[in-house]
């Protein structure tokens, strides 16, 4: 029966971890994501993943940790992706304020 709760925890876990990476995905900015909390997320699977080797109780819950450190490492990379857009729209709006000041206002007449 504990291994059944667990793995109902891990798969609750589970489903939210895609949404968020779709969501991210679709952000294309990284404002909203913590790579810190990403991170630790990974961690606390790197280390259920750790305990069920240590302890010799490799079973289908093995499995389900290993699909969640995949899809929350995937936020990871996407949280990279996001950061270089992040970097591309403060640099075209830097040319575009740059160019803004250069460019002579016309005057009514």
């Amino acid at each position: 029966m504990p291994q059944i709760l667990e793995a109902t925890m891990l798969i609750c876990f589970g489903f939210s971890w895609p949404m968020s990476v779709y969501k991210n995905i679709k952000a294309k900015t990284a404002r909203s994501m913590s790579l810190p909390f990403i991170l630790l997320i990974d961690a606390g699977y790197i280390a259920g993943i750790a305990a069920k080797l240590w302890s010799h109780t490799i079973n289908y819950v093995l499995v389900v940790y290993v699909l969640n450190l995949l899809i929350v490492s995937t936020n990871v990379v996407v949280y990279f992706i996001n950061r270089r857009y992040d970097k591309a729209a403060e640099l075209a709006a830097a040319a575009k304020a740059s160019e803004k000041e250069n460019t002579p206002e016309l005057s009514a007449k």
